[in-house]
């Protein structure tokens, strides 16, 4: 009696929750969806993307520097980024206030600009304004979303209560659907519910905590102290040792000089980034990727823009080498929450896993909607 109490308490919970943060888990979800293949289409619909791979050196970042910025003269220049042999250059110009976000894509054989586009635009850049923020304005969008997938994990756990058997003729039908002819409707929506739920159930709370990590600051400083974290998730750059009203630049090209330091140091790169420094005590930060389909192996490099010293930092963005477990997990944070981390398999993986969760809020609607239409509901919820 008492356990039938408490599922049925459980249960109401469940309702609840679900009633009123359905509409926006199946928006998540579907736009998840929408956006997993980004990488995949633009690559294949945009053939600015890449160049004819020539015997020859790619230009240096002082030459990249000059050229992007008579495109965007009044834009603040963040980062070059250099490549594989077949692909453009990229010159990112990114600020948060005012925000905007454009990809100068420029060949690195020949300097020739191929395309000047506005990341703020577009039809990927609309689906991920609705994943991370509803398309309401970010700081509002960001907490209905962010509290909506902590509500979505809730689900998950009272969902599993309610899914557990309490005896073995109603656990036949909790792992498989056995749909006799003339079944009805009801019955199918509700094991479509029942049994889909608890076969996303693990890949939905690895979802919802990714998630949750960039939703809500004290989430992820909690989750990353939990793992064993010990480093700042706040990002602060090392100051270069100058005195700005004296000082001028004593090494000549020194953009160049560190990207030919990391290609030297990093042969197998598929990508090394430069970037300038944004202000007199800034550094000049490098990264090199050795997988670009992913970002947690990203080597974080920075150095003093007058000496070329290189500077160590204590957040969480630095070598690679220095990392330790939960310090990984939390620069795969992206890679899993895609399934970027297993590769084409597990964005497939994740499309379809998020498609199922979608499905979750429609049918547990309609488990309420035909309970309520007709009074009652002809199967045991809580069985």
């Amino acid at each position: 009696m008492k356990n039938n109490n408490l599922k049925k308490g459980i249960g109401k919970i469940h309702l609840w929750l679900g009633l009123s943060s359905g509409i926006v888990v199946f928006i998540i979800a579907i736009t998840g969806c929408l956006y997993a293949f980004q990488e995949e289409i633009q690559n294949y619909t945009q053939e600015y993307r890449f160049v004819k791979e020539q015997d020859a050196t790619f230009l240096p970042p002082s030459k990249l520097v000059a050229i992007a910025k008579k495109e965007l003269p009044d834009k603040l220049l963040h980062a070059i980024k250099y490549n594989e042999k077949n692909n453009a250059a990229e010159a990112e110009f990114f600020h948060y206030e005012p925000t905007y976000y454009y990809s100068v894509f420029i060949n690195p054989y020949t300097g020739k600009v191929l395309k000047t586009v506005n990341n703020e635009e577009g039809f990927f850049r609309f689906i991920l304004d609705g994943h991370f923020y509803l398309w309401l304005p970010n700081e509002i969008g960001q907490t209905v979303v962010a509290s909506a997938t902590l509500i979505f994990l809730a689900l998950l756990v009272s969902g599993l209560i309610l899914w557990y058997p309490k005896n073995k003729n109603a656990a036949k039908q909790r792992f498989s659907f056995k749909w006799k002819k003339g079944t009805k409707w009801k019955r199918k929506n509700y094991d479509l519910h029942n049994i889909t739920g608890f076969y996303v159930l693990i890949i939905g709370i690895i979802f919802a905590i990714t998630g949750l990590v960039w939703g809500f600051q004290w989430f992820a400083y909690s989750y990353y102290k939990v793992t064993g974290g010990e480093k700042s998730l706040l990002y602060e750059e090392p100051l270069s040792k100058i005195n700005t009203k004296t000082a001028t630049h004593t090494i000549a090209n020194p953009l160049d000089k560190i990207w030919h330091q990391m290609q030297k140091e990093y042969p197998q790169a598929e990508s090394i980034e430069i970037h300038p420094p944004e202000k007199a005590t800034s550094p000049i930060a490098a990264n090199a990727n050795s997988d670009k389909g992913t970002y947690w192996k990203i080597d974080y490099r920075y150095f003093d823009q007058y000496s070329l010293k290189e500077m160590n930092v204590s957040h969480l963005w630095g070598r690679q080498k220095e990392a330790k477990i939960a310090d990984n997990l939390m620069k795969m944070n992206y890679d899993i929450h895609t399934g970027a981390i297993l590769g084409l398999p597990g964005k497939i993986f994740a499309f379809l896993v998020s498609l199922l969760i979608a499905s979750l809020p429609i049918s547990g609607f309609y488990i309420w909607w035909g309970r309520n239409r007709k009074g009652k509901v002809s199967i045991n919820l809580i069985s």
